[in-house]
């Protein structure tokens, strides 16, 4: 007899939760520990096998999302971080050798970026960045010495979408480990874990936490890397509080229905602004007149509601007074949660291998869980405030 996988959101309503070992209780309780006692010396003895022993090891909270990251992500094992840039740094640090050479996506984060030029040049690891549009053309990039590829699809800021399974099988002919950033579709809308990608990493802040008051980060992967990946994470002393954790669980359980309305409220949002005459272009993958539609449509079921648009040339003072009068849409880093954001962003400063130059003002909306026509409203009304 066939056995139905369950579907996702089925996963994400009931992964990391085993009531009948807490009581009955319905969630997996805060478990707030540093000393874990043994009942014996043959236990304390045996404490290396065991899956509890120290509370910067994990705890049952912990535990539980880990195990729900598993299978979101469907991956083998994950660990949890304290925040994301503490994720990409701990991958990153755990393929660093001296003498290394990694190839990092051009449209990557900044802080990933950062990490490469500020902290690894630093110990000798060299970081060549590649067109994100590259695709299985990556291989002609590939040196002896490449001992990690860096994917992040869409780009964040300009939302390129990567051909990962032709990078990812490129590596694998040079026994390249893969990476990819995976926050924009939370892990709901893309495992790239099933496209052959060793480790998947997100900001946790952001999706899986949904509600913008939680600092977290995930690392899903393929079990021949986890031990690499654990090492750094144990000798570094990373570790995520029961609390966060236990937030970061209860996102999950709602996270179908958010991820749906970010996708129908954005895609909404996307092609009202497409018809403005304020707007060059409108940057989010799932229109079908983005550069990256079609790899879009092969790769995720659906879209976040991060995306970017690029208004014609504007002065400053006219840019104030667009964002100056929104208030649905507020203006902070960040993303993913709940709430509407609007910012202007200059990706030309994180730019070497390409350039940005798209010919005027670029912004990057997050579309919340607000009405989308009130959200339009607001918009209408910014660029009205345009003109003197």
């Amino acid at each position: 007899m066939t056995i139905k996988t369950p579907g996702l959101d089925t996963r994400v309503t009931h992964c990391g939760r085993a009531p009948a070992q807490h009581f009955g209780a319905v969630n997996t309780p805060v478990y707030r520990a540093s000393t874990i006692l043994f009942p014996n010396l043959a236990a304390l003895e045996a404490k290396e096998s065991a899956r509890l022993r120290y509370g910067r090891r994990g705890t049952p909270t912990t535990h539980a999302l880990e195990d729900a990251i598993c299978a979101l992500e469907g991956s083998d094992r994950a660990l949890v971080a304290p925040s994301g840039v503490n994720a990409i740094s701990t991958v990153l640090m755990a393929f660093a050798e001296p003498g290394a050479h990694f190839l990092v996506t051009d449209s990557s984060y900044g802080p990933t970026r950062k990490f490469c030029e500020h902290t690894l040049r630093k110990f000798g690891i060299e970081t060549t960045y590649y067109d994100p549009t590259l695709g299985a053309g990556i291989e002609s990039l590939i040196r002896p010495e490449t001992r990690l590829i860096w994917m992040e699809s869409p780009g964040s800021q300009t939302f390129e979408v990567q051909d990962v399974a032709a990078i990812t099988e490129a590596a694998r002919r040079h026994g390249i480990t893969t990476v990819i950033d995976n926050t924009w579709s939370g892990g709901y809308f893309f495992q790239p874990i099933t496209q052959g990608v060793d480790i998947s990493i997100q900001a946790g802040t952001k999706y899986i936490s949904g509600h913008s008051d939680l600092m977290l980060g995930t690392i899903a992967c393929q079990a021949p890397v986890y031990e690499r990946l654990r090492e750094t994470y144990l000798r570094f002393g990373v570790c995520v509080g029961a609390d966060d954790a236990y937030l970061a669980l209860r996102g999950l359980r709602t996270m179908g229905v958010r991820m749906r309305h970010h996708h129908s409220s954005g895609i909404r949002v996307a092609n009202w602004l497409a018809e403005q005459p304020e707007v060059l272009q409108v940057l989010h993958p799932a229109l079908p007149s983005h550069p990256g539609h079609a790899l879009w449509k092969q790769y995720f079921t659906g879209a976040s509601g991060l995306f970017g648009f690029v208004m014609k040339p504007v002065d400053h003072d006219a840019l104030a007074r667009m964002f100056d009068g929104f208030t649905l849409f507020g203006m902070g880093s960040s993303w993913g949660g709940f709430e509407s954001l609007i910012v202007p962003s200059n990706p030309a400063v994180y730019r070497t291998a390409t350039t940005w130059a798209p010919g005027g003002q670029t912004v990057r909306l997050h579309i919340g869980l607000e009405d989308p026509e009130d959200l339009i409203d607001e918009l209408r009304k910014g660029l009205d405030r345009l003109r003197p």
